[in-house]
């Protein structure tokens, strides 16, 4: 099988696939259009976010037998369209499951416990103790919605915190001993940290919205891993003005390119949230671990040998 890579990975993915006897050719430069032209010449692709997959680019694919993405998230893919074409997908969000959990709660400590903060005033020589007293996980019920590879992981780190996890999930009884089940209106009226852990899609887009923080019984943190646009930032600024959400931790913003590379839109909103005491951003890293990179292309590699080798 013949193999195009469109962008740098792990080198074990080359190594090891050579080594399984595929045939492979590296492009981390050219357009879309340029891609588009020669793609039918390829059984396979290894992609992470420069170059979206739409119909367009999957018709002019007529060979393809599979699109392999190291990472999680597959909007870049025009799904329906690879499903008609018969073109398998294959994701690695075990790479880089755990990476996410730890950053979540990273993060959580750090806005909770004002870390960052007191530890720059400290360094200006400012030495304050009450304005930096901070907040315990402990006690509190933590709210996931989406509960796969990442929820789950993000589950288990907290089981020590002595906090109780609750998640939503469109899928019905996935609740295990690290969090219970619930539906999204009593997530709504208990949750007191609430984290994202879902693609982004049709109906995951904007999720979190005006309407879903003021249905939010108690006022609390966010943390969102997951994508910027499954949330309305204008909707979670007002938030943060008026104290409803109490802290956010974002390491995905709206205001991203598709490849995930910059920021591609400045406003008010964005320059709130690069400005406040209350927010932490950081440039889409929950997932970006030394050890996550070799996950995540071992996971691709073991798939693409599992599916289409003897």
């Amino acid at each position: 099988m013949k193999i195009l890579l469109l962008d740098k990975n792990h080198p074990l993915i080359t190594e090891q696939l050579l080594a399984k006897n595929f045939i492979l050719e590296e492009d981390f430069t050219s357009s879309y259009d340029e891609v588009c032209r020669k793609i039918e010449n390829y059984d396979g692709v290894i992609i992470r976010s420069r170059i979206p997959l739409d119909e367009n680019f999957l018709q002019h694919a007529k060979n393809l037998k599979f699109i392999a993405r190291v990472g999680a998230g597959m909007e870049n893919i025009d799904l329906d369209a690879a499903a008609r074409l018969h073109i398998k997908l294959i994701n690695s969000p075990e790479g880089n499951r755990d990476s996410v959990a730890e950053h979540v709660v990273g993060m959580l400590l750090v806005i909770m416990n004002r870390l960052f903060i007191a530890s720059q005033e400290v360094k200006n020589g400012i030495w304050l103790r009450e304005e930096n007293r901070g907040d315990e996980i402990l006690g509190k019920t933590v709210g996931l919605i989406g509960y796969g590879n990442m929820g789950k992981a993000t589950a288990k780190r907290l089981s020590g915190f002595g906090c109780e996890v609750i998640f939503y999930d469109i899928l019905p009884g996935i609740g295990d001993e690290f969090a219970k089940q619930v539906s999204l209106d009593e997530l709504k009226e208990r949750a007191e940290i609430l984290s994202l852990h879902i693609p982004l899609t049709e109906k995951t887009h904007y999720m979190i919205d005006g309407d879903f923080i003021a249905e939010m019984q108690n006022d609390f943190y966010f943390v969102n891993t997951a994508r910027g646009k499954n949330v309305q930032t204008s909707a979670l600024v007002n938030a943060l003005k008026s104290g409803k959400v109490k802290g956010a931790c974002l390491d995905v913003l709206e205001y991203e390119k598709s490849s995930f590379e910059n920021i591609e839109t400045e406003n008010d909103d964005l320059k709130y949230l690069l400005d406040s005491e209350k927010v932490m951003v950081t440039p889409h890293i929950a997932g970006w671990t030394h050890q996550s990179k070799e996950k995540l292309a071992q996971v691709i590699v073991d798939k693409i040998v599992a599916k289409f080798c003897d």
